[in-house]
């Protein structure tokens, strides 16, 4: 079954697919890893979906990196 990512839990380890999806549900997981300041931008967005066999601990780790929190 595919995940479900409106629904399903969020973990670091949660793989980030072809379905991936910018949904609330992901939002919070990101904002709770990465503070109030968290934003997605187009460029990191475009990150995520061009870059092969990430989990969503990479996705977190590469925002925090990106903006000096790593």
């Amino acid at each position: 079954m595919a995940f479900d990512w409106h629904r399903d839990p969020i973990t670091e380890t949660t793989p980030v697919g072809e379905g991936y999806r910018n949904t609330q549900n992901v939002r919070r997981f990101m904002l709770d890893r990465c503070g109030a300041a968290f934003r997605f931008d187009r460029e990191f967005m475009h990150w995520i979906r061009s870059t092969p066999s990430l989990t969503m601990g990479d996705v977190v780790c590469e925002w925090r990196r990106r903006h000096g929190l790593a």
